[in-house]
C-alpha cells in the first residue's frame, strides 16, 4: 500500500505555513514573535528588531517581458519594507541574495541593482550583504529586511478588538488591474511583434503593478500623530484575505462598507473596460502593498482629516462574521479569493 500523499494545493500557502509551524518550537526568550505575522520580532534590549524575508521568482512573481530590471529590483526591496511597515517598524538594513541563469549579463545585473540601490535610498536602508549563485530557471531574488521599533510601538495582527475602526491607506485594486493590462499587451505583442504596447492611458495601474511603494510615509505620520494601531497588515494578497487574517489572529469579526472602499478612477474605468467588477478587484486584488490597520475609536480624531487614510468599517464580535455592506444596504459575506501561490 502506498503512503498517503497530500497535495500542497489542498492546504494552500497559509495552510502549509500553519502545518509547518505546528512542528516549530521557540527556544530563545529573545524571540518575541516567530511565524504567523508579517515579520518576526526579536528582543534587542531597550527596543526590538523586526525581521522579514520575501522570495521573488521570475515567471511567478514577475515577467521580464514587461517588467524592467530596475523596477524588479525596486519592487523586491519595497515588498520587504512593506512587511516591516506592517509591524509599525522602521527598516534599517537589507541583505540581497540572487540566483542567475547564464542568459543574464553583468549589465543586466547592474540594471537590477540600480533599482535595489534606488529603493535603499528611498527607504533609508543599508544593503549589508547577501549571496549570489547560479540558477537553471531564470532570475530568483531573496531579500531579508531588518527593522526596529520601540516595544510599545510594535503592532501585531492579533490586537484588534470590538468597535475598533478598520482603516486602509491609499487606493486598492490597481495592481491587479495593471497586471491584466500588461498581460493583455504581452499577448498582443506575441501575436504581432510589430504592434507597440498601448500603455499610455494606463500609467497609474501599470505603475502600481511594476513599482509599488511601501507606505513608510504613513508609519512616520502615525508616529508624529501619536497613533499606535491596535492591529496591522500590509495588503499583499488582497483586502478580503488580509481582513480574514486579522479576524482570525484577533478572534473578531468585521463589517466593511462598499461605499467606503477606496478605488482610483483609472482602476475603476480600466476594470470596467476589462469586464472586471471593480469592487471584486478592490477586495481580492493583491500586490497593492497598502496598509490595513485598526485603531481605537479615541484615535479617530487624529486621523479624521488625513487625505490618504480611509475608514472602511469596524471590528465586531467573532460570532457576527465578516461582511460587506453594499451600497444598497445588503450585507454579503466576505470571501477571501486573493493570490494563491499553489
Amino acid at each position: 500500500m502506498s503512503e498517503k500523499r497530500t497535495e500542497i494545493s489542498d492546504l494552500g500557502e497559509f495552510g502549509l505555513i500553519d502545518h509547518l509551524n505546528e512542528k516549530v518550537k521557540i527556544k530563545n526568550d529573545s524571540t518575541l514573535k516567530g511565524i504567523g505575522d508579517d515579520a518576526a520580532v526579536i528582543d534587542a534590549g531597550d527596543h526590538v528588531k523586526v525581521v522579514t524575508t520575501d522570495l521573488l521568482l521570475e515567471g511567478v512573481h514577475f515577467d521580464l517581458a514587461y517588467a524592467p530590471l530596475p523596477h524588479v529590483g525596486f519592487k523586491a526591496v519595497a515588498v520587504n519594507v512593506s512587511d516591516i511597515a506592517a509591524m509599525n517598524g522602521i527598516p534599517k538594513q537589507i541583505t540581497v541574495s540572487i540566483a542567475l541563469s547564464n542568459r543574464f549579463s553583468v549589465e543586466a545585473v547592474d540594471a537590477l541593482y540600480s533599482g535595489i540601490r534606488a529603493a535603499c535610498e528611498h527607504y533609508g536602508v543599508d544593503l549589508v550583504g547577501g549571496d549570489t549563485t547560479a540558477s537553471r530557471s531564470g532570475l530568483v531574488i531573496s531579500i531579508t529586511a531588518i527593522g526596529e521599533a520601540q516595544k510599545e510601538q510594535i503592532t501585531y495582527r492579533n490586537g484588534a478588538k470590538e468597535n475598533d475602526i478598520l482603516c486602509v491607506t491609499g487606493d486598492l485594486g490597481g495592481a491587479l488591474v495593471g497586471l491584466q493590462i500588461l498581460e493583455r499587451e504581452k499577448q498582443v505583442f506575441l501575436a504581432n511583434p510589430d504592434m507597440r504596447p498601448d500603455l499610455e492611458k494606463y500609467t497609474i495601474v501599470t505603475g502600481r503593478q511594476l513599482k509599488p511603494d511601501a507606505r513608510m510615509d504613513i508609519i512616520h505620520e502615525l508616529r508624529e500623530l501619536g497613533v499606535v494601531p491596535t492591529s496591522m497588515m500590509d495588503i499583499s494578497d488582497g483586502l478580503a484575505s488580509e481582513i480574514f487574517h486579522i479576524c482570525k489572529s484577533s478572534n473578531v469579526g468585521a463589517t466593511i462598507y462598499e461605499d467606503k472602499l477606496p478605488i482610483d478612477k483609472q482602476t475603476f474605468d480600466t476594470a470596467v473596460e476589462l469586464n472586471l467588477d471593480p469592487i471584486t478587484c478592490v477586495l481580492n486584488g493583491g500586490e497593492d502593498y497598502e496598509l490595513l490597520f485598526t485603531i481605537d475609536q479615541k484615535d479617530f480624531g487624529k486621523l479624521e482629516k488625513h487625505p490618504d487614510v480611509h475608514f472602511i468599517g469596524h471590528i465586531t464580535k467573532p460570532e457576527e462574521g465578516k461582511f460587506l455592506v453594499t451600497k444598497s444596504g445588503t450585507a454579503a459575506a466576505i470571501k477571501a479569493q486573493g493570490w494563491k501561490h499553489f
